[in-house]
């Protein structure tokens, strides 16, 4: 896609001599100075006659283009565009001739006609320009800001967490809000993002282990966590001590269970009529969760899945 940005106008000027008035059209070029963007006048045009406004865009469009030798990139020139090109480069030259070559001065930057006819512009074929590489970073860098507010580094460093633990279990996080999946694919997921940037991290060649043990560093530390992250978020959404009960439900999943103890065989939430019985393959455990919003949790528990089930 080419994207043109129009910094040449059409201004349009009328003057009253003996009580007849003259119309005049001068092409100006927007400059930036030390005192902000001025108006330089390239040359004046004459009385080009009445047209609509667009129209006086499009043909200040087309003049620039033809100055900096894009004409061929766009749409034909036509005569009128051609005629003015002309004057202006004529009048250019004349007044840029008997002059010394000046140093660039610090007091305003090149304008860009300048820089085209220095060379410091160059033509661009958007048809033979490519991309590598490609990172997706707006999801991942707001739910960086939310990490940061909620002050998460700090919780995580406290309870002894190394610096690598902490940035990878901030990946983690990110990856269950943005795009859910599991430890085997999430890192091809984090490659695919600006995480390796916004963490200092290179993920090339991360693979799930490390993502599995940093479940195993987190998991002793659960209460502490979910403490220090309640105090954090009522003290940042001013939040008042209510607690509400907002879900309870249940998973299952299959195997000998032989070191998961709160893995049992009994009453199903998800209606499973094997699940009673004691060769059935099936385990189920039961989570519930407490929050202080209907958005914010505050702690949750993992029982067996035996009814009655109790958080409190």
């Amino acid at each position: 896609m080419l994207c043109h940005i129009v910094v040449m106008y059409i201004r349009k000027s009328i003057r009253s001599y003996k009580g007849k008035s003259y119309v005049n059209y001068v092409l100006v070029e927007s400059v930036h100075t030390a005192k902000g963007p001025r108006q330089k006048t390239v040359c004046s045009l004459g009385d080009l006659g009445a047209r609509p406004r667009a129209e006086w865009l499009k043909l200040a469009g087309k003049i620039e283009d033809a100055l900096l030798g894009q004409g061929d990139m766009l749409e034909a020139d036509d005569a009128e565009v051609a005629q003015i090109v002309r004057r202006v480069k004529t009048r250019r030259r004349q007044i840029e001739a008997p002059q010394p070559r000046q140093p660039p001065s610090s007091s305003s930057s090149p304008s860009l006609s300048q820089r085209a006819k220095t060379g410091a512009l160059v033509k661009v074929d958007p048809a033979r320009v490519s991309t590598e590489r490609h990172r997706e970073a707006g999801p991942v860098h707001v739910g960086h800001q939310f990490w940061q507010r909620l002050e998460l580094d700090r919780i995580l460093r406290e309870i002894g967490l190394s610096t690598k633990v902490q940035r990878l279990a901030c990946a983690m996080v990110l990856n269950r809000l943005i795009a859910p999946c599991s430890e085997h694919a999430m890192p091809a997921w984090l490659r695919r993002t600006a995480l390796g940037d916004l963490l200092d991290i290179d993920f090339d060649g991360l693979e799930e282990d490390p993502l599995y043990q940093v479940l195993d560093e987190l998991h002793p530390h659960r209460a502490a966590i979910e403490t220090a992250l309640v105090e954090r978020e009522r003290s940042l959404f001013n939040l008042d001590a209510t607690i509400y009960l907002y879900d309870l439900t249940s998973t299952y999943f299959e195997g000998q269970c032989l070191r998961n103890p709160k893995a049992k065989r009994g009453y199903s939430r998800d209606h499973r009529p094997t699940a009673s019985r004691s060769s059935s393959p099936s385990w189920s455990i039961a989570t519930a969760l407490r929050s202080l919003t209907k958005y914010l949790p505050a702690t949750h528990r993992t029982a067996p899945r035996s009814p009655p089930f109790s958080i409190c």
